[in-house]
């Protein structure tokens, strides 16, 4: 007899049963289920159509494609076969190649780069002028042309969630009559039970990339996505995921909580206040997307520490933490100090 096993309708990891709480619990992403929501989930999963290509696009993709490797940080480049990779956009040391890419790997859909080069560099610059204490070197022509075109690797999830809420919402209504105040309050018991869909939540997958810092380039638009082709990848780089589906998913599962609490609390109106006494917000089942999405990638090294700045290439939106110059703060601090001296002293003179 063969035995039932059950996959992790979010991450894939095998589920277990918890006797503690009766429920299958998954040791990788600590998702938790009914049997009854299973047996929906796993239903829903085996009508869904087969992909018959899907073995031949992988194929396709591992024999078009390379990947170099940085010796220094470890980073794995990936590049179409005709190009050329001569340095890490993450250390800038030299990379060697490696070999081919495993067809697991190949994207579903990909964000081609809307914002070229020149434009790129361009709302760089725009951003350094904004940035007074900088080193000067920071945005000389030389560091900008580190400045590379990076396909990240990004997990999209839509989630099925069941969220709960009981609340207490009081109305308050105060008025006078006389030499009286008045107040009345109502209390009324809020409940709330909604099936929830969120699409499209984002995660990236490299490791070495900050996630705030590509939260921060945040949003996309989707519906500019394309299904994958090598050609997207000609002139650019790409980086391979190293952060899997289970390891993103508590970060999916903090996004997909909060928006859900986000939708209930807006469906609760016409309370003065509103106290919350359980929520729960359980995610039952997620659909995965792998895909990549462009970024104008820099990275400057300035006093033995690393500093890393992302551009959007659909959007233009770019983010990062700038070195500070404390040499020239110290000049300008210094420069403010002595006007403020000098009109100091000729008030006092003029006053005489």
């Amino acid at each position: 007899m063969e035995a039932v096993q059950y996959k992790c309708p979010n991450c894939g990891g095998e589920l277990k049963f918890k006797p503690e709480s009766q429920k299958f619990g998954c040791e990788y992403c600590f998702s938790e289920f009914t049997e009854e929501e299973i047996r929906e989930v796993c239903e829903h999963n085996e009508n869904r159509p087969s992909d018959e290509n899907l073995e031949r696009e992988q194929r396709d993709f591992q024999e078009h494609t390379n990947v170099y490797h940085c010796g220094s940080c470890g980073a794995e480049i990936i590049a179409e076969e005709n190009e050329s990779a001569t340095f890490c956009y993450y250390c800038h040391e030299p990379v060697i190649l490696s070999g081919r890419l495993s067809g697991d790997y190949k994207p579903d859909r990909v964000i081609g780069f809307q914002i070229d080069r020149n434009r790129a560099e361009t709302i760089f610059k725009d951003w350094c002028w904004k940035k007074w204490f900088i080193p000067k070197d920071f945005k000389t022509q030389s560091q900008l042309e580190k400045m590379t075109g990076l396909y990240v690797p990004f997990w999209l999830a839509d989630c099925k969630i069941k969220a709960s809420c009981n609340a207490m919402g009081k109305q308050i209504r105060t008025w006078r009559s006389g030499d009286y105040q008045y107040t009345e309050t109502k209390e009324f018991e809020v409940i709330r039970k909604a099936d929830i869909k969120l699409k499209g939540i984002p995660a990236d997958g490299a490791s070495k990339i900050e996630d705030q810092l590509m939260e921060a380039i945040e949003p996309f638009r989707y519906e500019d996505a394309k299904a994958f082709s090598m050609s997207y990848l000609s002139g650019f780089y790409a980086d391979k995921y190293d952060v899997d589906k289970a390891e993103v998913f508590p970060r999916i599962r903090q996004r997909a909580e909060s928006g859900s609490h986000a939708l209930i609390a807006g469906s609760i109106q016409g309370y003065n206040t509103v106290i919350r006494t359980s929520e729960n917000y359980n995610i039952i089942n997620t659909d995965w997307e792998y895909m990549l999405l462009p970024v104008w990638f820099m990275t400057y090294i300035h006093d033995g520490k690393t500093y890393s700045f992302a551009l959007n290439g659909q959007t233009g939106k770019i983010a990062g933490t700038p070195p500070f110059n404390s040499l020239k703060c110290g000049i300008f601090c210094g420069i403010i100090a002595v006007v403020i001296t000098l009109i100091t002293m000729l008030g006092g003179y003029f006053l005489l």
